[in-house]
């Protein structure tokens, strides 16, 4: 069942359920499976690091050591900043309605690497809302979806087929060095100068 994400704006709630827009949906998928000599699936094992251990599915965790090598408990644990200051977690967006009163332009939103995309749909779309999209509006907000130290960026806007979508990203790390900034290149090789290495088979990707 889509869960339920809810926001305010110009002080009515509006109830949208989420549909996540993925490539397996889009595109569809293929699955490889690998079978033993009497027809029966096989399954993935780890080889442990003495050579001779086989660990199955759900055989490992993962742990937290203190300097010591002394089992240290996750609710223990307190996450920091860069400063050594205490980062105050933030509530699952779930927990209640996420107000909509920033908005993006297009460039701050292209700044922002996208990686996860949701389809929306409202019974009852809020005129005001609906009317500030259709105009191209894009709403920021912080998202996180079960709660955690940091939030994503989340966006909310329109497309011209009139349907409403939900993005989260982060901001990108890239920065513009200017036309001037010379790059370095590699020496080229020519003729019997150039290895099996550097040579390239599209077939190959």
């Amino acid at each position: 069942m889509p869960r339920t994400l809810s926001f305010n704006f110009g002080g009515s709630q509006v109830d949208f359920e989420m549909h996540k827009v993925d490539r397996t949906r889009l595109y569809g998928f293929k699955e490889t499976l690998v079978l033993d000599e009497d027809g029966e699936p096989c399954e993935l094992n780890t080889l442990a690091e003495d050579g001779k251990t086989l660990i199955g599915k759900g055989g490992t965790g993962i742990g937290y050591v203190d300097a010591d090598g002394n089992w240290v408990e996750k609710a223990d644990l307190t996450a920091v900043d860069l400063a050594g200051n205490k980062i105050v977690p933030v509530p699952s967006s779930f927990a209640a309605p996420i107000e909509l009163g920033q908005r993006a332009d297009s460039e701050d939103f292209l700044n922002h690497n996208i990686r996860l995309i949701y389809r929306l749909e409202s019974e009852e779309l809020d005129e005001k809302l609906a009317a500030e999209l259709s105009e191209g509006a894009i709403f920021k907000f912080p998202y996180s979806f079960r709660g955690g130290l940091e939030a994503d960026a989340g966006f909310l806007l329109h497309n011209e087929a009139g349907e409403i979508f939900f993005l989260v990203g982060d901001a990108s790390s890239v920065e513009y060095v200017g036309l001037q900034q010379a790059a370095p290149t590699a020496a080229e090789t020519t003729g019997d100068d150039a290895s099996a290495d550097d040579l390239m088979d599209f077939g190959m990707i």
